[in-house]
């Protein structure tokens, strides 16, 4: 399978910025539903901007370990978002979450920045989680993402049965290479960026996300 790659701009917070993306045709927006990151937006918030996308782009909620109170209270507010779990949550969770919900999920990685004796297996956690809609690849960092670090690509080189979606520092001078490395890997491949497009946290630049798209577009 080889599709369009995707492209999901993450931690928007204003209202320009989801128009700006929109603009120059991302396939879906996310939305940060954790309160320590510095993009967390509030469940109602994300609602009001969810309320400004046309149809075909998808509003995505990440949530870091939330219990299924605080999801559902979420998506009462943003109809039909599309779940990303980034935290410590079990393949059990996820499922059973989703399906209560009846709501698409992403699953996100979270790839070691340094090889160990033991290499990260990909394909097992890919079987683990293959009731995802997609696995999203990113880098381990204090904290839960977001810190605009890349992991080393060369360290991912299984096959796996699933959809991928590249994150963790992608910038419109590497997403390139990205695409070139992971597009072979899955059965499909779309990309995450967020501090890569951005002026200041939670800020993005409307030129930036111009770039990034027309960067994967040439990839």
């Amino acid at each position: 399978m080889n599709l369009t790659t995707g492209i999901k701009i993450c931690g928007l917070t204003r209202e320009e910025d989801v128009d700006a993306a929109v603009e120059q045709g991302v396939s879906a927006i996310g939305f940060v539903q954790y309160p320590k990151s510095p993009r967390y937006i509030s469940p109602k918030r994300a609602g009001e901007l969810a309320r400004r996308l046309p149809a075909f782009v998808s509003p995505v909620l990440l949530f870091v370990n939330a219990d299924a109170p605080t999801i559902e209270s979420a998506l009462d507010l943003v109809p039909g978002a599309w779940l990303q779990f980034h935290g410590d949550e079990s393949p059990q969770f996820c499922y059973e979450t989703a399906q209560r919900f009846r709501a698409s999920w992403i699953r996100a990685v979270r790839i070691p920045g340094e090889v160990s004796t033991t290499p990260f297996d990909l394909l097992k956690y890919a079987l683990d989680y293959k009731s995802a809609q997609a696995l999203l690849l990113d880098a381990h960092v204090q904290g839960y993402g977001g810190g605009g670090k890349a992991f080393n690509w060369s360290h991912i080189t299984q096959n796996v049965n699933a959809h991928l979606v590249l994150s963790g520092g992608l910038t419109p001078a590497n997403v390139t290479s990205g695409i070139a490395h992971f597009k072979p890997l899955g059965l499909s491949l779309g990309v995450d960026v967020s501090s890569g497009v951005e002026s200041d946290k939670g800020i993005k630049d409307c030129e930036k996300i111009k770039e990034f798209v027309n960067a994967v577009r040439n990839a």
